[in-house]
């Protein structure tokens, strides 16, 4: 359904921490951005696959910042990848929005974690035994 996803940073080395640590558990891998005349940007994928997620700094030059009733959430096959992928975005600049564990207000077996990256961005891992 979707192509990609892009949030915006301020500080790309720090965004670059902060996702690989997130993103690495649950199986994206980072892939190379060659410049194409647009900003500078970070982009992690699953097996060179869409959809992609993507770090930019903003293409119009003034500070990135997040919207108010935004939020990316990753899917995770396991309680233990929301774990690992919660602890390590919070170890690279994260800030707790909602820490691991059980949702069974949204459904029996929703397993999930909130978090923002440095820049404010609000992410959701989550794990589903439907899924």
């Amino acid at each position: 359904m979707f192509n990609h996803i892009t949030v915006g940073s301020n500080d790309l080395e720090r965004a670059g921490r902060f996702y690989d640590a997130l993103l690495f558990p649950l199986g994206l891998k980072r892939r190379i951005v060659d410049p194409d005349g647009g900003p500078r940007a970070l982009c992690w994928i699953v097996e060179d696959h869409l959809p992609r997620f993507y770090v930019y700094e903003p293409y119009d030059g003034q500070p990135a910042h997040p919207g108010n009733g935004v939020m990316v959430a990753f899917r995770a096959q396991t309680e233990a990848e929301v774990i690992a992928a919660y602890d390590g975005g919070m170890a690279n600049g994260g800030s707790d929005e909602g820490a691991p564990g059980l949702r069974p207000h949204y459904a029996s077996s929703y397993f999930g974690a909130y978090l923002r990256d440095p820049d404010g961005n609000k992410i959701h891992i989550v794990r589903r035994a439907s899924d």
